[in-house]
């Protein structure tokens, strides 16, 4: 292929790496085997992302950027229902997109895994983590400074107990789909949160 700066080789090469490993799986993903994905040399991976964690980390951030690319705009421009309307609302599009395309999810938990085993990739992967934790605490600030409502609870412990709901049930949903016991569960998941976060708790 003709020269092509780094700059614009970098998004080549995360697509390329995206497409292979929903195909194949994430141990599909060497670095030689993106390579000739996109029919470039080695070499080119090697000198666009200068490590390996740094690629894993690259990949995490486009398969984030993506999902929250699609949602954002239904969190920053849902209307009614107050803030337990607009968060029900958000999350439901967050639930579609997450599963929509079983080879990505099944993508995200493979690499997840592969991180967490290996001390060079899981510094990689808690960014990412903290990163979706992040964002997950903006759109949560968003949706209740438009609303008018106090959160109860910090934004950063309502994401983390939404987080750890939500992709439980997605990991369920992987294994063992059924879609009538997973639309209720997702909606305990958003009263759940709500209740956290305006302090409406069960005595």
């Amino acid at each position: 292929m003709a020269h092509v700066p780094a700059a614009q080789r970098r998004p080549q090469l995360i697509d390329a790496a995206i497409d292979l490993m929903r195909r194949e799986g994430a141990a599909a993903g060497s670095t030689r085997a993106v390579a000739a994905e996109l029919g470039v040399a080695q070499m080119t991976v090697h000198y666009v992302f200068g490590s390996k964690a740094e690629f894993t980390r690259a990949v995490f951030e486009e398969l984030g950027r993506r999902i929250v690319d699609q949602v954002r705009p239904f969190a920053e421009h849902a209307a009614g229902g107050g803030f337990a309307g607009s968060l029900a609302h958000t999350v439901r599009v967050l639930w579609r997109v997450s599963t929509e395309d079983r080879g990505v999810a099944i993508l995200w938990d493979e690499l997840s895994v592969q991180a967490l085993r290996d001390p060079v990739l899981r510094e990689a992967y808690g960014e990412h983590a903290m990163d979706m934790l992040r964002v997950t605490t903006e759109l949560l600030t968003t949706l209740a400074e438009r609303n008018g409502t106090a959160l109860a609870a910090p934004a950063p412990v309502v994401a983390r107990f939404f987080l750890a709901a939500f992709e439980g049930l997605l990991s369920q949903h992987l294994a063992a789909p059924d879609e009538a016991a997973e639309q209720r569960c997702l909606e305990q998941v958003i009263a759940a949160t709500v209740a956290l976060a305006t302090g409406d708790l069960p005595s």
